[in-house]
């Protein structure tokens, strides 16, 4: 039976504690793997767009093939399409994602200077980037404050009861007006990992979560 209770402002920084202190036990994303390690905001874009519709393990192993050999807008325009889709493969649409990264470097190099956005209406402006790809462009490239919101967080923040909101752009708007500051940047990072882990889709594992006490389980019929 679904538990009807509603998540308090409150309990979010005990929340946050808990997700913190299970994260290390968690796989990291593979993009916030790719910031901590090359701390390049070009990188992040790039690894963002690969990562849509595909799995992390995928993205992982695509994105060091396309860096081994370029790594800035200018390098990657000295390859053709073709050559980025044999390198990015099999990533989903990856000849559309391709054409979007030749297209991206270019308009980084004409009216960017070749130097990647650190604003996310700036962000929205490149071919193919989103608001989940633009923030994390922010807030993983250059570690300004912004809130990504993907499936997880999206599908977790309102099963919690946290937020009640029908898109994860109503879900951004939310959490930028009741999520306290310091936990923006970290927010999509715990919740992907968690929903990766724990409360997933469908049948959470619910019997294991550390969290429990503080969600209300909405729309959760089938658990674990």
């Amino acid at each position: 039976m679904e538990n009807t209770s509603i998540m308090k402002d409150r309990d979010i920084h005990s929340v946050i504690r808990i997700l913190r202190r299970q994260a290390p036990s968690w796989q990291t994303p593979i993009v916030t793997l790719m910031a901590e390690t090359y701390r390049s905001p070009f990188r992040v874009l790039i690894s963002c767009i690969l990562s849509l519709r595909t799995q992390d393990s995928t993205t992982a192993k695509a994105s060091h093939r396309l860096f081994a050999l370029a790594d800035t807008p200018e390098a990657m325009l000295k390859l053709s399409a073709k050559k980025i889709e044999k390198l990015i493969y099999p990533v989903g649409f990856y000849k559309t994602k391709a054409k979007a990264i030749r297209h991206i470097c270019r308009t980084l190099l004409e009216e960017y200077d070749g130097k990647v956005p650190d604003e996310i209406d700036e962000l929205l402006k490149l071919n193919g980037v989103g608001r989940k790809t633009a923030n994390l462009v922010v807030t993983l490239g250059y570690n300004k404050p912004g809130i990504c919101v993907d499936t997880h967080v999206h599908r977790i923040s309102n099963r919690w009861g946290y937020v009640k909101t029908k898109t994860p752009e109503q879900t951004e708007i939310a959490l930028r007006a009741k999520l306290p500051k310091p936990y923006w940047i970290e927010y999509n990072d715990l919740l992907v990992s968690f929903g990766q882990h724990l409360c997933r889709p469908i049948s959470p594992l619910c019997s294991q979560c550390p969290v429990k006490r503080f969600c209300s389980q909405i729309n959760v019929t089938v658990r674990r």
